[in-house]
């Protein structure tokens, strides 16, 4: 199994095999925020592999099938004093937000909403929003992989 760090794609027997990690983009300000809560560039991911998305930050993590996509959309900006720090729980809507900048992320949809917040799964977030470095290759890769694991 290959991993990259970029959007290519790799297909063996009409379903993705390659692991693709994506980084999030820290803005300084975001940066000194997030360290006070352990969060870093070593944990802080969003990979898709097997037909699955995990969003790590920093002792935090987000985990379902792809299949569970509902939508993925571009967004932002954000607001820094609802975003910065730690994992962010959005109390109208119960949407999960992990933000390392104020500018664009991905906000994925759930059909069946996961636990990601606090570790006894009680609470499930409707949708998670990453603020990934590479904004576009990460929505592009994710609509093409929710598309194959649809077809196998």
């Amino acid at each position: 199994m290959s991993v990259s760090n970029h959007a290519a794609e790799a297909h063996g027997q009409g379903r993705t095999s390659a692991v693709e990690r994506f980084a999030f983009r820290f803005d300084p300000a975001y940066r000194r925020v997030a360290r006070l809560f352990a969060i870093t560039p070593a944990n802080a991911w969003v990979e898709l592999r097997n037909g699955e998305l995990e969003a790590r930050f920093g002792r935090w993590r987000v985990r379902t099938a792809l299949l569970n996509i509902a939508n993925v959309e571009v967004t932002g900006p954000y607001a820094f004093l609802k975003t910065a720090g730690p994992a962010r729980l959005a109390v109208t809507d119960r949407g999960l937000t992990f933000a390392t900048n104020g500018d664009r992320g991905v906000l994925v949809t759930f059909r069946v909403p996961v636990p990601g917040i606090e570790r006894s799964g009680l609470l499930r977030h409707p949708e998670l929003t990453v603020t990934v470095a590479d904004v576009d290759a990460f929505a592009t890769c994710l609509r093409a992989r929710i598309a194959t694991s649809q077809v196998t």
